[in-house]
């Protein structure tokens, strides 16, 4: 979700914005006071006790700990938090495209050099019952409460202008033996899939992890890639073995409109959605091995869905299909983090209903997306990022109908630059289970939506997009 505030008069042209920008950047490095110990998520860190480098490398990327504590449940703890499992988090950010845009992006907003709190959000993560099951449910009662947790989300989106749900999981997990080897098992319930996955290569924690929501982006995008993120609700059930292999299992509908407008998903949202019927299966499949300061993971997942377009029954159901392959590498020794992340989704849409209401050009159509990603952290502190994107499928005039060329077709770059004071020493003296992190974020397309970087017809080409994202995390 992004927050966004009343645009500020940029009239003194491109010199201004820039001094804005590093006096506000100057200003945000001046609270690096003197610091005490780290701690991850605050609410993680105090039922934990552990510092953010633990779990993490450049949050939220996690590391080996950092999966074995999600695919725990989020509830290992010390023992010696008495607070709620609670934590906020402030996400203020510039955006600044190479072209003005045609239209203001939102209202109160100008066409271009827009300053916002993106985000505003409200956590709930770890022990479900927080450090309160022994006193709710008594000893016994306690050893199986402990062993459900949860991560719920709730943000004010400034765009829109409005509070809604955001990202919310609550599972339970266990383990056994398994001829002398390790098994994890569990089962979750969700609203977003792959917001359970353990890797940073799916769509719901892949990178980048957030970015501008003043500034255009591409239409085109696989179903489980946030198509139906908030909209559903999940269940399924998952297990580890032999510290190698994942499974999982699950399925997903979509909820009713009284339910998603309960949790404050626009009327207008919801009306227009890709409505999910009977029960959309979802799968996932992983072999992990670790070895000394290495890991290497490769998998698939996917979800078979069957829909009605807008919500609109009349014309009968589509179905899309989405296979997704993955792989992450991951090294950490020393002041050196590095993470390397493949992901490759091909979708296959067979459009039985869309075709009937005019809504597509073909009854058959296909798209694929792949992202190949590189992160490097020193020293727990200075952090780059760098990612090429591919969106690509066949050409449907009716379904890409903001394309001149009816293509889904966009490519380019993303190159970020992060800087995390606290993440080695921790927070500020008086505020210590808190963490910041300062990211420049360059958005650089060679396509947009079936145009080149050198198109010559009306409108704009895809260089007008590239984005300049200023942005800070701060979490406490």
């Amino acid at each position: 979700m992004i927050k966004r505030e009343k645009q500020l008069d940029f009239s003194a042209g491109l010199n201004g914005w820039r001094y804005r920008v590093i006096g506000a950047l100057v200003g945000l490095l001046a609270i690096t006071f003197p610091v005490s110990e780290a701690h991850a998520v605050p609410s993680f860190a105090r039922q934990t006790g552990l510092g953010c480098t633990t779990c993490h490398t450049a949050y939220p990327q996690l590391n080996a700990f950092g999966r074995a504590f999600k695919l725990s449940g989020y509830v290992m703890s010390n023992e010696q938090s008495k607070l709620p499992p609670v934590a906020v988090m402030l996400m203020p950010s510039f955006t600044h495209t190479a072209k003005g845009q045609p239209e203001d992006p939102a209202k109160d907003f100008g066409k271009n050099n827009n300053f916002a709190v993106s985000q505003v959000s409200f956590f709930y993560a770890g022990r479900l019952f927080g450090p309160y099951a022994e006193n709710l449910f008594g000893k016994e009662g306690a050893s199986v409460a402990n062993k459900i947790g949860a991560f719920l989300q709730g943000t004010y989106d400034g765009v829109g202008r409005f509070w809604s749900w955001d990202n919310w999981e609550i599972r339970f997990a266990d383990s056994a033996s398994i001829q002398n080897s390790n098994l994890v098992y569990g089962i979750y319930v969700n609203n977003n899939p792959t917001l359970q996955d353990l890797w940073n290569t799916t769509p719901a924690w892949g990178f980048p992890f957030s970015g501008s929501g003043l500034a255009p982006t591409p239409a085109a995008a696989p179903l489980i890639a946030g198509g139906v993120a908030q909209q559903v609700a999940g269940l399924g059930a998952y297990a580890k073995l032999f510290d190698l292999l994942y499974v999982e299992l699950g399925g997903y509908r979509t909820l009713g409109p009284r339910t998603q407008r309960a949790f404050g998903v626009p009327r207008e949202d919801v009306s227009g959605e890709t409505q999910i019927t009977d029960i959309a299966p979802y799968w996932r499949l992983a072999l992990e091995q670790t070895w000394g300061s290495h890991t290497l993971q490769a998998g698939t997942y996917g979800l078979a869905a069957k829909t009605f377009p807008g919500r609109d029954h009349s014309a009968g159901k589509d179905n899309i299909v989405d296979v997704g392959l993955d792989s992450q590498y991951q090294y950490s020794s020393g002041p050196h983090d590095v993470t390397a992340l493949l992901n490759w989704i091909y979708e296959n849409q067979n459009w039985h209903a869309s075709k009937a209401l005019g809504n597509t050009s073909h009854s058959r159509d296909s798209l694929w997306n792949f992202m190949a990603t590189a992160s490097y952290l020193f020293d727990k502190t200075y952090g780059a990022d760098f990612q090429y994107f591919l969106i690509d499928g066949r050409k449907d005039p009716s379904l890409y109908s903001g394309s001149r060329t009816g293509s889904p077709t966009s490519d380019g770059w993303i190159i970020q630059l992060n800087y995390l004071p606290f993440n080695k020493g921790g927070g500020p003296a008086f505020w210590p289970r808190s963490n910041v992190k300062l990211s420049l974020q360059y958005v650089i397309y060679n396509r947009f939506d079936g145009a080149h970087h050198n198109f010559d017809g009306a409108g704009r080409n895809a260089r007008d997009n590239n984005t300049l994202y200023l942005e800070t995390w701060i979490d406490f």
